[in-house]
């Protein structure tokens, strides 16, 4: 049990970039850590976690607490899923398996929902959040990470046992303290659907645009025609979202864009995922949004034709 003498037990279910940046940031920050692998078990035995930051230098975590199987770990009191949101139905079995009871279990994945098809899949005594990383890392090779900016996680209470808003607040903050202690910003957001469809903003535009132009962030800033193409997606996430009850702060697209002016030169996952030939996320990020929007009575026509090409590449590229 977590109490305020002892440090919660943390896993780590999909070690990749999310899950390795910030189990290591956690672990050096003196979290006992606990590491979920699969293709890469042997590689993080052996030489460990590595992460190439631009941010924090060179961070090493040798010996990692690495496992090949959830039976194998000890029970979590919090579980962080950084897998792709398309290997949810396989994952719930996996959190169940490593989490202590009263678990709380943050989902660092990308999209609208998410998390409804793991809580479908969970305990009831299971807390699940919604977490929303703000950051530029990707996975450079077995074990390695490489993060270039950022690393802020916004989170929210999705469902769990408990009912009351003011306690579902409390975890939520208790989550983004343990962040907080690793050196990272995090916020707790009162609305995790309000803090979902704020991420859409960014993720929407540069994600697909990544896919089906071959281009990464500063190639996508510099063309005239993409610019325009950026804002005109950005527009239509914010109309969405309004439509759906949640009001952006004003002026909140143009702020993200012109921090995407600022940043270094960035390959969204989504490009990564299309490269490597995995699925791409397209359920999350917009077949539900797309739904979700006309179900209220907006349309998202340009972001609609964009998840009709991500379709056609997605099923030719596996």
């Amino acid at each position: 049990m977590t109490t305020a003498s002892k440090k919660p037990r943390i896993g780590i279910i999909g070690t990749g970039a999310i899950g390795g940046f910030y189990g290591v940031m956690l672990a050096r920050a003196g979290f006992d850590v606990h590491f979920l692998l699969r293709s890469e078990f042997e590689a993080v035995a052996q030489n460990g976690l590595r992460v190439e930051s631009a941010v924090h230098g060179e961070l090493l975590l040798n010996p990692v607490q690495a496992y090949a199987s959830a039976a194998d770990m000890p029970p979590c009191d919090w579980l962080l899923v950084g897998a792709k949101s398309t290997a949810n139905v396989e994952l719930a079995p996996l959190i169940a398996e490593a989490a202590a009871p009263d678990a709380k279990v943050l989902v660092l994945q990308n999209g609208l929902a998410v998390e409804d098809r793991l809580r479908a899949a969970l305990p009831d005594s299971l807390h699940v959040l919604g977490g929303l990383c703000f950051i530029c890392v990707h996975r450079l090779a077995p074990g390695v990470v490489a993060h270039q900016a950022f690393g802020a996680v916004n989170m929210g209470y999705h469902s769990g046992p408990t009912a009351n808003a003011d306690a579902r607040q409390a975890i939520v903050e208790e989550g983004a303290a343990l962040f907080k202690a690793a050196g990272i910003d995090s916020q707790a957001m009162p609305d995790l659907q309000q803090a979902r469809w704020q991420k859409l903003v960014w993720n929407v535009p540069y994600n697909g645009l990544s896919v089906l132009l071959q281009a990464s962030t500063s190639a996508l800033m510099t063309d005239s025609y993409s610019r325009e193409l950026i804002m005109d997606l950005m527009n239509e996430v914010v109309a969405g979202a309004e439509a759906c009850g949640h009001s952006m702060p004003e002026g909140y697209a143009a702020k993200l864009f012109a921090t995407t002016e600022q940043m270094p030169d960035y390959w969204p996952s989504m490009y990564h995922d299309f490269r490597e030939k995995r699925p791409l996320e397209l359920d999350a990020i917009y077949s539900r949004p797309l739904a979700a929007a006309l179900d209220a009575g907006r349309d998202m026509p340009k972001i609609r034709a964009l998840f009709q090409t991500l379709a056609f590449i997605d099923f030719h590229n596996i």
